[in-house]
């Protein structure tokens, strides 16, 4: 019979692990982003730069490439729709970029104040 009663008996519910709380990760360095930016508007190519020109100048600069291509990929589609960047060849993150310079007129008319945010 005790063999019975130990059977009808629930299990005690396991307790879970208290779980720590996660600091936030600290950036270092620029974003991809700003890097893309950044290695554009030292190019003085006229048809703006290829997919792989940018990524050998990103290399040349210290960032990896083959383990963060992905990312690559993602912040260029990004600042393409952002129109930081303007496709002058190709479709998607493949082709030649360059620097919007109608956003970099509208962002000195910005800040002198000739051009209202409103427009």
């Amino acid at each position: 019979m005790s063999s019975a009663a130990i059977a009808l008996t629930p299990p005690a519910p396991a307790k879970s692990p208290k779980k720590r709380a996660k600091s936030p990760r600290k950036k270092t360095g620029l974003t991809v982003s700003d890097l893309i930016l950044k290695a554009l508007s030292t190019s003085t190519q006229r048809g703006g730069v290829s997919l792989a020109a940018l990524k050998k100048a990103l290399k040349a600069g210290g960032y990896d490439v083959v383990k963060n291509n992905a990312r690559i990929l993602i912040a260029v589609k990004r600042l393409v729709t952002k129109k930081s960047l303007v496709q002058t060849k190709g479709s998607g993150a493949s082709g030649s970029f360059k620097l919007n310079k109608k956003e970099e007129l509208r962002e000195k008319c910005e800040h002198t104040g000739l051009f209202s945010a409103k427009h």
